[in-house]
């Protein structure tokens, strides 16, 4: 297809001015323009066209790496100019790009432009055929003009075959009446199977005409599922803060607060891309399963003192518990392989809930870590190593991740039993099972402490200071914990672990 030089440049050109204004509000200022690029050149551009082509293309081809399908979602809105949209479906349909990002910001533009028709009610009007024998859609009639000139692939027998599926799809997602049975379902999952099986034929009128409404639909009863769960946590979430309670339940070894539920914003939530949000959605769904099997009516634990110090209370006080202290150093030389092991076991799933938790927090709050009896506050470092993707790779950075998550477990698993140790200060046995606990913590801690000094100094030698830094900085955490625990276990002596 032969095309006019200008009307490529007026359809890039539009596209360019979408896309920097939605780069100016992600990062809250003027994006810098190369020049001959600006609107007002690109209006009065003479002499060669094709090589102000040639730069808007390039152009164009960084400002789509810097913007994302979710970035897309957002800067779409009721002021988007219909004109402006149109222009950004050619572009994505005529740059033939067949991977998963130009397929997404696809298919959010022509669901944008089925959702906000230029005339209210407009695609619901009854279709015309145009060889008089097969009715269209009139979405399809409309993405069939706008996208006129451009070349677009035909449509196999099997794509048109694919494309039936969807009305039952829709009709199964009607049929919902629950987040968490849609989320089992994996309802989203599939559709996005489906799309991706259409390949090349994805960018066809007929394609987009049929996935349009079926995203839409979806788009609302997702929402409206959504929006119920989110009020009835909410409400659960009022009720327990107004009876002095602070924890709602536990989703994937995470304590959830009142706190989290308060900060949990809903919107931000849904302009998300339903397939890369789906982690978010499901924590979501699991925490108000939870909420209906056992509704949280806890209060506050009142905070219990360590062995042996003095409290003061209005009224009689039960007498204390005499306790013989323990021979810190001697309990730790019994310690048996088999205990560590089994500790091992428990740190694997304490590092898994936590990478849980920052992977899908909100970033404001990805630091902050609820456990059962307290607050897991991350340094920088540590929440970064939490969602990392090089953990298996066998280089130094991988080894800085992986030490900087197991100091993290070891000071979590070590406070939560210094917790259960101060809540049963009234029971010997108790106070004596989370004692010998904490003993093979410090044991785990010692193995790991002398690992992390290894890599400390391999760092230092390699000159890479910040990661230095941040190994220290967390096993000074752990030595403080350690120091801590042998000091309630009833010893004071030095602790052997270094920082």
């Amino acid at each position: 297809m032969v095309e006019d030089p200008k009307w490529e440049l007026a359809i890039l050109a539009t596209v360019q001015g979408f896309y920097e204004k939605l780069l100016q509000a992600h990062v809250g200022g003027e994006v810098p323009i190369p020049g001959g690029l600006e609107a007002l050149s690109l209006q009065q551009a003479e002499g060669d066209v094709n090589l102000t082509l040639d730069n808007l293309r390039r152009w164009l081809r960084l400002l789509d790496l810097a913007t994302t399908p979710a970035m897309l979602r957002q800067g779409l809105s009721l002021e988007t100019d219909p004109e402006m949209a149109e222009a950004m479906l050619r572009y994505f349909v005529r740059k033939k790009d067949f991977g998963p990002v130009n397929r997404d910001k696809t298919d959010l533009i022509a669901t944008f432009l089925y959702r906000h028709p230029r005339v209210p009610g407009q695609w619901e009007r009854r279709g015309y055929g145009l060889d008089g024998s097969l009715p269209l859609a009139p979405f399809e009639i409309a993405l069939i003009e706008i996208l006129a000139d451009t070349d677009v692939p035909s449509l196999p027998e099997d794509h048109v075959q694919t494309l039936r599926r969807f009305d039952q799809l829709q009709q199964e997602a009607q049929n919902f009446h629950d987040l968490n049975a849609l989320l089992d379902s994996e309802i989203i999952t599939r559709v996005r199977e489906v799309k991706l099986s259409l390949d090349t034929s994805f960018y066809h009128p007929s394609v987009l005409a049929t996935i349009a409404p079926y995203n839409s639909a979806f788009g609302r009863k997702f929402d409206e599922l959504f929006h119920a769960a989110t009020k009835e946590i909410k409400n659960f979430a009022e009720e327990l803060e107004d009876q002095g309670g602070e924890i709602l339940g536990t989703v994937d070894g995470v304590d959830v607060t009142v706190e989290h539920v308060a900060a949990m914003e809903v919107g931000e939530l849904l302009k998300m891309d339903y397939a890369n949000a789906l982690e978010k959605f499901r924590r979501v769904s699991r925490l108000k399963q939870t909420l209906e099997r056992q509704p949280p009516f806890r209060r506050i634990a009142q905070p219990i003192p360590f062995p042996g110090r003095k409290t003061s209370a209005k009224g009689p006080s039960a007498a204390p518990v005499k306790r013989q202290l323990l021979d810190v150093q001697a309990s730790r030389s019994a310690v048996t392989p088999q205990q560590l092991a089994t500790e091992e076991t428990k740190l694997r799933k304490i590092e898994e809930s936590i990478r849980v938790f920052v992977r899908v927090a909100d970033p404001k709050f990805r630091q902050v870590v609820p456990m059962r009896f307290f607050n897991l506050t991350l340094t920088h470092a540590e929440a970064d190593a939490y969602c990392a993707d090089y953990l298996e790779e066998k280089t130094l950075r991988a080894e800085v991740g992986r030490a900087l998550l197991r100091i993290v477990a070891v000071v979590a698993r070590m406070s939560t039993e210094l917790e259960e140790l101060k809540r049963a200060e009234n029971s010997p046995s108790l106070w004596k099972l989370h004692a010998d606990l904490l003993i093979v913590l410090l044991e785990a801690a010692q193995v790991l402490a002398a690992n992390s000094l290894r890599l400390l100094t391999q760092l230092t030698n390699e000159a890479k200071l910040d990661e230095a830094e941040a190994v220290r900085i967390s096993l000074q955490k752990l030595r403080d914990r350690c120091t801590a625990i042998t000091a309630i276990l009833g010893q004071s002596e030095s602790v052997t672990v270094e920082a």
